[in-house]
């Protein structure tokens, strides 16, 4: 990560597990860091982080870009990946927002 990348995404690490006591962070799905529950597809992953020059991406359930297009119109996307300007701040409320849908949409799956 380039020099002051992990500044501008500390806030990102453990924002997808305030409220959804039992995820654990693991490092597992194409060797990147993310979160996960047992017992779920995918190793039970629903929320991903990597560094691709030059942006900050979060990876999710694909459903969740596709629900949430108009948020993320200033964003690159592709099925499953939104790709956050490393030069900027990653915007916290957006990524919990989306994180959540991604392990609802990973709950509502299996259900």
């Amino acid at each position: 990560m380039p020099e002051g990348g992990a500044r501008k995404v500390e806030g990102d690490q453990g924002c997808d597990t305030g409220g959804r006591p039992g995820s654990t962070e693991t490092v597992s799905y194409f060797q990147i860091p993310g979160y996960s529950y047992e017992g779920y597809d995918y190793h039970g992953m629903f929320a991903w982080f990597s560094f691709k020059k030059p942006d900050v991406r979060l990876h999710l359930r694909p459903p969740v870009i596709e629900g949430h297009k108009r948020e993320l119109a200033g964003y690159a996307t592709t099925k499953a990946i939104v790709s956050f300007p490393a030069e900027k701040e990653v915007p916290i409320a957006l990524v919990k927002k989306l994180v959540k849908a991604s392990l609802k949409t990973m709950k509502d799956k299996s259900g």
